[in-house]
């Protein structure tokens, strides 16, 4: 891969060199310049070049005073101008005007961010990595988006629609936005009252769909089970009542079966999303034991990658063609069979499928695994007959943020563990840091950012991205470094 540009100079550095060698150089051409432009007719020479020496000196004193006051706040930021990070990479307040914290830009409008650079990686003694301040941006943004709506059906809805950028404000929030948002502010910890976990709970709450559950906007008044499970799980997560979390995972699980969800439970993403909603929301269902081996049934061998079980976007295949590995829903079926695993233990079948899933993402080819093929970043549809019209297709398009997912299944403790028991640590570190580098990429000021499109800033991107990077920096702490 080509080496990054050199960063661009600061714009304030000019300006701090002038204010610390160039106050006389200013004053005496100023000075010049009066005397050559100021009328002789001007009340006598006496004049004229008292004139010009007090505005050269003035001009002077005001050069040496910008630069004072710009080494000063870079003094306060912990790092000067000479340092080559300020500008665009410099500190910020952190309220949403100019930088944010840490050197993330400010959250609006958000561009693809470049990798932090080897400093920011390992910042000195008392000076802190680029993941608070992303966080603080990431809080500030949602804050600032956050919409309240008045429906004449359901009340007072407190939330988020799909998409960040959606206009016009205010728009109405939805189930899926708003169940991301709840795990942001969780993920987060709220550090104030701008986000209040019980009011998005209870607009959850009022957007379940009359018949139960919940659904997508484009999916219309029934409700499906990867929705509801992700709303389940949000809500379980915000310690939401667990008689009224088991009742609608009931409902969820009794519709999701082979003669009512014919779409839904061929589709690694849907069964991988309803496993992990359930693990959440009701870690007693009968429900689970099932969903984890339908999942363990579903996985395809790769001969490209020494014959190891792996998963694509199907659990069956598709009229009788072959289903195509894949990175995403092979770090997917591993994330949701290591947590079933922790939850009600795990047969030599299921550990050997889960084990085999970690070995092949640790076999990618790709020689620079920050921009490898398997962080690739994928779609699914999830096709179903429209609940109302016959004739139409209630069509889902499902988008898969892959190096995210690579980066959740790799620090999955199985993963841990499978690595340092066969020796592949290094190729461990190299591939997750490898995700971690793509991850950061795609956000700046702690948003992500989908390519091109509309509906470029999903909320669900966010959380992935902002999830990640959290648990990577858990794993990665060492006490006293």
């Amino acid at each position: 891969m080509p080496p990054d540009p050199p960063p661009e100079p600061p714009p304030g550095r000019i300006v701090a060199w002038l204010g610390r060698f160039g106050p006389l150089a200013v004053a005496y051409a100023v000075f010049q310049a009066l005397v050559g432009l100021l009328p002789e007719s001007l009340f006598g020479d006496a004049a004229r070049y008292s004139l010009a020496v007090v505005s050269g000196v003035g001009t002077g004193a005001c050069a040496w005073l910008a630069g004072a006051l710009l080494r000063a706040r870079s003094a306060a930021r912990g790092q000067g101008p000479e340092d080559g990070e300020g500008g665009e990479d410099g500190g910020g307040s952190g309220d949403g005007d100019g930088d944010g914290l840490d050197g993330v830009p400010s959250p609006r409008g958000p561009r693809t961010a470049a990798a932090p650079s080897a400093a920011a990686a390992a910042p000195g003694p008392g000076r802190p990595g680029p993941l608070p301040g992303l966080s603080a941006a990431s809080y500030a943004t949602l804050a600032d988006r956050l919409t309240v709506f008045d429906d004449p059906l359901r009340g007072r809805l407190t939330g988020w629609p799909h998409d960040l950028d959606e206009q016009p404000t205010p728009i109405r929030p939805t189930a899926t936005g708003t169940a991301y948002g709840l795990h942001i502010a969780l993920e987060l910890g709220a550090p104030d009252g701008r986000l209040r976990a019980s009011e998005l709970v209870e607009t959850l709450w009022r957007l379940r769909l009359p018949e139960g559950g919940w659904a997508a906007r484009s999916q219309g008044v029934v409700g499906r089970p990867e929705v509801t499970a992700l709303v389940l799980g949000a809500l379980a997560r915000a310690g939401a009542d667990p008689q009224r979390l088991a009742a609608e995972a009931e409902r969820c699980t009794a519709r999701f079966s082979r003669e009512l969800e014919p779409a839904g439970v061929e589709m690694t993403h849907v069964v991988t999303t309803v496993l992990r909603g359930l693990l959440r929301a009701a870690p007693e269902s009968p429900a689970l034991p099932i969903l984890r081996d339908a999942l363990v049934d579903g996985a395809v061998t790769d001969p490209a990658r020494g014959h190891r079980r792996c998963w694509g976007a199907r659990l069956t295949p598709l009229r009788g063609r072959a289903v195509t590995p894949s990175s995403v829903h092979t770090a997917q079926a591993v994330v949701a069979l290591d947590r079933a695993a922790r939850l009600f233990g795990e047969d030599a079948n299921a550990r050997a499928s889960r084990e085999e899933g970690v070995r092949w993402l640790l076999s990618c080819p790709g020689p620079a695994h920050d921009g490898c093929e398997d962080l690739e970043s994928s779609h699914d549809t999830v096709r179903r007959p429209h609940p109302v019209d016959a004739s139409r297709h209630e069509v889902l398009s499902v988008r898969h943020f892959a190096s995210a997912w690579v980066m959740r299944a790799l620090l999955t403790p199985g993963a841990v563990a499978t690595a340092a028991d066969e020796g592949q640590e290094a190729a461990w570190q190299e591939l997750l840091s490898g995700a971690a580098a793509s991850v950061w990429r795609r956000q700046e000021g702690g948003i992500w950012s989908w390519d091109g499109g509309d509906l470029a800033y999903p909320m669900w991107m966010t959380y992935q991205g902002l999830s990640a990077l959290r648990a990577h920096a858990v794993w990665m702490y060492q006490p006293g470094t």
